[in-house]
């Protein structure tokens, strides 16, 4: 039976940073992943370009159960750590919008570096093969696989989530906490689009393709947050990037608000145009928001919509201010983990060390990246977890006897 200082289970952007690390302070490494593709999340990320990280990275843009727990990691492993390796291997790289780091090129350069930095690691990557069983004892892990057993001392669980399904999501790595003990906070799709309940389609159903700036919100109390983004209309919902970032924080059942006026005082904008004026309501909200999306606000109300705006009661105007000010549609679910970019929830990160990404309750077990319930906004801030994880669970792995 082979034996190895640590075994790192999933080959995606935390499992190849992990073992380049590891590899490199001396150990003995093997990566295994069930996938004969290598990194497809990465392959695909950004248009093809990766969104490798984000400069403006705080534990301000994560979520989790337990917040303060990303807090360690990411200041230990910053983007600019991540930057200076980037830079190493002669990649060009550019700033998009909020800090958003894309490769000049294809993502294929920053899977050949991780790749890279592995072989520089004398790490051992076996894939595909499958994990068919996980035992511990005295002297460390057993693992079966389909390449043979395996013992090791550590073993590092990054085996993701359950998004984007047809590159192989498995829910592995949630398996394994549980076998060990670990409770898991529910997964669920994050950063994927909102399907609308079917009175709000139908009502909707013409604006596919519609974008409008927005400031979104979703949750409650200190869960709360607000994102002023795009929104596009799409035939089953809501998306674009206000969609994405409040699917984070949605649970159904529960409102998400929206803002399609961010910045303007509609009521006091409304009652300044209205002195005496021949316009016509439908007319100046159309100089407001796009015109299909102007008519449709409006449809309910054609009346009020054709009517001069010197004839419309303040009140009137006053409560057309307040529904496109604070839309509160509740949707009916999500495009699910098939579109999702990412996984919210996962393994409880009460039960790990925040330094080390250690279980508590079995010495010698890591988690990192997405299989953990720390979930980053849109914009490279998951790739930046997946890097700073990954980096302290290396640092803190033990050399051989």
């Amino acid at each position: 039976m082979l034996s190895f200082d640590v075994v790192i289970v999933g080959a995606g952007a935390a499992g190849l940073h992990c073992a380049g690390i590891a590899g490199q302070r001396g150990l003995r490494v093997l990566l295994i992943d069930h996938s004969a593709k290598v990194a497809e999340k990465i392959r695909i990320s950004g248009g093809g370009r990766c969104n490798f990280t984000n400069v403006e990275t705080s534990p301000a843009n994560f979520a989790s159960a337990n917040p303060r727990f990303c807090r360690s990691a990411l200041a230990r492993y910053t983007p600019r750590d991540f930057i200076g390796l980037v830079e190493r291997h002669r990649i060009g790289w550019h700033e998009k919008h909020r800090g958003q780091l894309f490769c000049n090129d294809s993502s294929a350069r920053i899977i050949e570096m991780l790749l890279r930095e592995c072989a520089v690691g004398g790490v051992t990557r076996w894939q595909p093969c499958r994990l068919a069983a996980v035992s511990h004892g005295a002297t460390g892990f057993r693992l079966a696989t389909d390449r043979g057993e395996v013992h090791t001392r550590q073993l590092v669980v990054a085996s993701g989530g359950l998004s984007i399904a047809p590159l192989g999501a498995t829910d592995l790595g949630y398996r394994l906490a549980r076998q060990f003990g670990h409770r898991v906070v529910e997964p669920r799709p994050a950063l994927v689009s909102l399907v609308l309940a079917t009175q709000d389609r139908a009502r909707l159903s013409n604006l596919a393709g519609v974008s409008v700036p927005v400031a979104a919100s979703a949750g409650s109390g200190r869960e709360q947050v607000r994102f002023e983004e795009d929104l596009l209309f799409t035939h089953r919902g809501l998306s674009g990037p206000a969609a994405l970032q409040v699917s984070i924080y949605w649970f159904p059942g529960e409102p998400i608000r929206i803002d399609l006026l961010p910045g303007l005082e509609a009521a006091a904008a409304l009652r300044r145009e209205k002195g005496g004026s021949p316009r016509r309501l439908g007319g100046l909200l159309a100089e407001w928001l796009p015109r299909r999306l102007a008519d449709a606000w409006l449809a309910s109300t054609p009346a009020l919509a054709e009517r001069p705006l010197a004839e419309v009661p303040d009140r009137e105007l006053s409560a057309l201010a307040a529904r496109l000010h604070r839309w509160e549609p509740v949707p009916e679910g999500t495009e699910g983990f098939r579109k999702a970019e990412v996984t919210a929830g996962g393994v409880d990160t009460r039960e790990l060390d925040s330094q080390r990404l250690e279980s508590k309750r079995r010495p010698g077990l890591h988690f990192i990246g997405e299989v953990v319930d720390v979930t980053g906004w849109l914009g490279g801030y998951n790739f930046q977890w997946a890097w700073a994880s990954a980096s302290a669970c290396a640092h803190a792995l033990n050399r051989g006897p």
